[in-house]
């Protein structure tokens, strides 16, 4: 079994909080001795802005640092670092990134080696076998919908429940992810904001305080409230 260190957010803002306000103890704790943590912000398109806006978080969490898109050689920043954080953002986009900089398989690489890595939104996206249950418009095309697999189960950030007094005639987000299990059989967890996954080795926690739904082909979706055991996923 492969080492994985893992901490899977479902969104970096939740509402009344600042950014990664709502789930700052477990980041603390996450990079705990991790000098500095490597930002990866490939998911946004301007990412000295994006990279202000996270070192300002981390500094008030007692955490530095180090944004890879300053790096002269990418896969070297990545072999070389002991924390790793991708944020939120566009999927399709920051997919595309990561190919066209090969840095898929040193991510997985380092995962492996024991390196923390956290995601948010679509950084947690990518730490899926594929990006097929994101919630973003695709404005622009990677190679492949492949991530990083890092999890055996598909993840759907930011799930919405239906507003039973909506006139809204659009697809819900249970019917789209119902769509997904048409065509594939891979759990999904979709995780309200507010909510979280601690991942380490064979143990998956639920935390935070406001849940999530999972999903599998041919059943009926299960509301499941944090905190919760669900290491059956990662079998």
């Amino acid at each position: 079994m492969p080492t994985r260190n893992l901490l899977l957010i479902s969104s970096s803002r939740v509402h009344g909080t600042g950014f990664l306000e709502h789930c700052s103890e477990a980041v603390r704790e996450h990079f705990s001795g991790v000098v500095p943590v490597l930002f990866i912000p490939y998911a946004l398109a301007d990412h000295n802005k994006y990279e202000s806006v996270v070192s300002e978080a981390f500094e008030k969490n007692g955490l530095q640092l180090s944004s890879i898109h300053h790096a002269e050689d990418p896969i070297a920043a990545i072999n070389k670092a002991h924390g790793i954080f991708i944020g939120g953002g566009n999927s399709f986009r920051l997919l595309k990134t990561l190919y066209e900089l090969n840095l898929l398989a040193p991510i997985r690489q380092a995962v492996q080696r024991g390196v923390p890595y956290m995601g948010s939104s679509a950084g947690t996206n990518m730490s899926c076998p594929t990006i097929r249950t994101t919630n973003d418009m695709p404005i622009v095309e990677p190679p492949s919908f492949n991530a990083l697999n890092l999890v055996p189960f598909q993840i759907n950030p930011h799930f919405l429940d239906a507003d039973p007094n909506s006139t809204h005639k659009g697809e819900t987000r249970e019917q789209r992810l119902n769509e997904f299990h048409e065509e594939n059989s891979a759990p999904v967890v979709a995780l309200r904001e507010g909510s979280w996954l601690e991942i380490h080795d064979d143990t998956c926690q639920l935390c935070g305080k406001t849940g999530m739904v999972l999903f599998l082909p041919g059943q009926r979706p299960e509301n499941i409230e944090g905190p919760k055991d669900l290491s059956n996923l990662l079998v």
